[in-house]
């Protein structure tokens, strides 16, 4: 994607904690010659190596996954906060803009047996669950219910570029102050996060 050198980051770390923690991406690749999108959960994991891989499945209905056994790169976008930003809260006169982060993922997508697709599922379930006030365990459940998994394809993406953009009024430092205050006030949860993602950069 297109992103100025004054909003792009390049701190590896933080962008695999974005990652995580917007873990509901958007999958996309080519079908028949058109563009094709998936929204799923897209896990970050990594190897003895720390090589970055991302783990997800998809219904066989969806026919996203007969593309996948084409040697094909996929793009993985994971959006963040975002909030419109007036240019009433300017010193000088200026047109307003929109501040926000979002991350592409491009990689090498291999299709995974039905046994990794099984451990990922144990994987997913148990971290989610985790917050559950009665968490559930894929361990419980009846071989009749796990059957479900024959109607998923899982796969592994090898992540070989990232491409971040941290849109955060970088040019505009000296209206931060007014910025915050401003989308600090707001009732939507983007502005507010928006707001502390600028404080914390300033």
């Amino acid at each position: 994607m297109y992103i100025p050198h004054y909003y792009k980051n390049e701190d590896l770390n933080e962008i695999k904690a974005f990652i995580t923690q917007n873990a509901f991406g958007i999958l996309i690749n080519q079908v028949d010659g058109k563009p094709w999108a998936t929204h799923i959960p897209l896990e970050l994991e990594e190897d003895a190596q720390d090589k970055g891989f991302l783990v997800g499945h998809i219904a066989k209905a969806n026919q996203q996954w007969r593309a996948f056994s084409e040697p094909q790169e996929v793009l993985c976008i994971f959006n963040g906060p975002h909030s419109y930003v007036s240019s009433s809260w300017y010193q000088e006169e200026e047109v307003p803009t929109w501040d926000y982060i979002a991350v592409h993922v491009y990689g090498q997508l291999k299709v995974l047996s039905e046994e990794e697709v099984m451990q990922s599922l144990h994987k997913l379930v148990n971290k989610y669950e985790k917050e559950s006030k009665n968490p559930i365990s894929l361990h419980d459940m009846k071989p009749s219910t796990l059957k479900q998994v024959k109607g998923v394809v899982g796969f592994k993406i090898e992540i070989t570029e990232i491409q971040a953009a941290y849109k955060l009024s970088q040019t505009r430092p000296e209206d931060h102050a007014k910025i915050i205050e401003e989308l600090s006030q707001k009732e939507n949860a983007g502005s507010k996060a928006i707001a502390k993602a600028i404080k914390e950069k300033s």
